[in-house]
């Protein structure tokens, strides 16, 4: 082996390459120029790649810079002996460096194939640019799902503020609409003169009165804490079924075109706060467009996909009816749009409207569980989608109440439980005055001692829901441990939870909701004593 190295190394039986060449100095100087640029360039390069990889040690298969450093210092090498050849024939030392840079070179490349799959992975700059913008926008929504959390936030504080003012107004609105009742009938024996003009009053109070409730029921709406009673409805066939009525709402000018479709899901909601809502966006269509225009109510099948849910954090995926009402008014600037679905907003003149209207739309709709949303532009006009979740349970058929005043043959027995003292006795007297048999209580514990005291059967147990103490639904099972089978009735003006969840009566329950007038409450007693449980 020694031999070998040596008679590789051993100079004296080869000449330089510069005999190849003739001696002649341009082909000489030619190669030394060449062969010194190329060695002094792969030199560099080594230094930029180790300056690099130590100043950037998080960057991704540090360790190939440096092979390939190794690799690339071969290489100079080998330029610089083929500039010693030409005077120093060293041709074994030559045939070493480029042995070395051959060894280089393979594990070099073979390093590199098996990586290309990963180094293609790195994300090019384009795509990190589109990654950046992608972030950006991630960000803006993020924003925009912060504040709308903010103001959900803000409508929760204020709803909690409008159901307890709800509660106390809606009593003292039962009180006013039931002695305005007990006070129409007295006028009866009175002469022409004064019984004209005391009913010319009354109806005046009443009217007013009935107005608050309106105003009542808006706030609550708005507030979500109306206690809904959804039914399987088709909504279709309640478009058509108030079409003579919105016809009559709008101007003779107003031409009014419903579109429905055949297929058309039903939707499981309130029928009554249903009709509601639509109407507020008749009503507010009709107002836009001035007593002139085309109003459009279009009903269809929707499904709503994970990028409309991504631009929109206040709905889930899902399949949805949609009921748009379009209007050929002048259109919402972007400053009104952010701004129609808040309490008390209005664009109309002082005194014109309660600025109510949509935020009722957007109340019932968002605790019916479904989404809303308003498209316009200036001098395009307006659509409003509502979106409700598909029901797969059959429609009901629609049906009219009568609400014919109809009283006891005067063996029936009811038990009045009411904390508000006047309330009570409107209901009393109401009551007494239908024929029925009547025991009355101011709060719970009192009702049950008086049951304990006079277990007599009772045909309807008549209870507030919020009270001192033990609250409506509470009594109500301790009555029915009682006396099984008991049929119940709740009144209310504003319950949070006690019979209400999710915004829904829970099943089986039955509610008068506050303020009651006689018509309502004798409907409601003869319909609870009627039906056998």
């Amino acid at each position: 082996m020694w031999a070998f190295f040596t008679n590789l190394l051993d100079t004296s039986l080869f000449a330089p390459h510069g005999i190849c060449l003739l001696w002649e100095p341009g082909l000489i100087w030619l190669h030394v120029g060449s062969d010194a640029l190329i060695a002094l360039a792969y030199f560099s390069i080594p230094i930029v790649l180790t300056i690099f990889v130590m100043r950037r040690r998080d960057v991704e298969f540090g360790w190939i810079f440096w092979a390939f450093a190794i690799f690339i210092m071969a290489c100079g090498l080998t330029h610089v002996l083929a500039i010693i050849t030409l005077w120093v024939p060293v041709y074994g030392i030559e045939g070493i460096i480029k042995a070395i840079t051959a060894v280089a070179s393979v594990v070099t490349a073979a390093i590199l194939w098996p990586l290309l799959p990963k180094l293609l992975a790195i994300p090019s700059p384009a795509q990190l640019r589109d990654t950046r913008i992608a972030l950006l926008e991630e960000g803006r929504h993020r924003r925009e799902a912060e504040d709308m959390l903010r103001h959900t936030q803000k409508m929760e504080a204020i709803g909690h503020l409008t159901g307890g003012v709800a509660h106390d107004f809606n009593n003292l609105l039962t009180i006013i609409i039931g002695n305005l009742e007990i006070a129409e009938h007295a006028v009866n024996d009175w002469t022409d003169a004064s019984q004209a003009r005391l009913k010319r009053v009354i109806t005046s109070a009443a009217g007013g009165a009935q107005r608050a409730v309106v105003l009542t029921q808006r706030l609550l709406a708005f507030a979500r804490r109306q206690p809904l009673d959804p039914k399987p409805v088709a909504v279709d066939q309640l478009l058509q079924g108030m079409s003579e009525f919105f016809q009559s709402t709008l101007s003779e000018n107003i031409q009014l075109k419903i579109v429905g479709d055949a297929a058309l899901w039903p939707i499981e909601a309130d029928p009554s706060q249903m009709e509601a809502a639509v109407l507020n966006l008749v009503v507010n269509a009709r107002d836009a467009m001035d007593g002139r225009g085309k109003l459009t109510i279009e009903t269809s099948n929707a499904c709503l996909d994970e990028a409309y849910v991504q631009q929109h954090s206040d709905v889930t995926v899902g399949q949805y009816v949609q009921i748009a009402v379009t209007d050929t008014g002048p259109g919402m600037t972007k400053e009104v749009q952010e701004h129609a679905f808040d309490p008390f907003f209005t664009t109309k003149e002082p005194g014109q409207g309660t600025g109510l209207g949509l935020s009722q739309v957007y109340g019932f709709v968002k605790q019916s569980g479904g989404h809303v949303k308003i498209y316009s532009e200036l001098g395009e006009g307006t659509t409003i989608k509502m979106y409700l979740p598909r029901s797969h349970k059959e429609s009901e058929e629609p049906y009219e109440i009568d609400r014919a005043v109809v009283g006891s043959s005067g063996h029936e027995t009811i038990m009045v439980v009411e904390d508000d003292p006047e309330v009570r006795a409107y209901l009393v007297e109401t009551l007494e005055g239908l024929n029925y048999r009547v025991r009355r209580a101011p709060n719970a514990d009192v009702a049950l001692s008086d049951f304990k005291r006079d277990p007599s059967p009772i045909d309807l147990l008549l209870t507030d829901i919020v009270m001192p103490g033990m609250n409506g639904r509470r009594l109500a099972d301790e009555m029915e441990k009682r006396q099984p089978g008991l049929r119940v009735l709740f009144m209310t003006g504003y319950s949070r939870s006690a019979i209400v969840h999710q915004g829904r009566l829970d099943p089986g329950v039955s509610l008068l909701q506050k303020p009651i007038a006689q018509s309502t409450l004798a409907y409601k007693v003869r319909k609870m004593l009627d039906n056998k449980r």
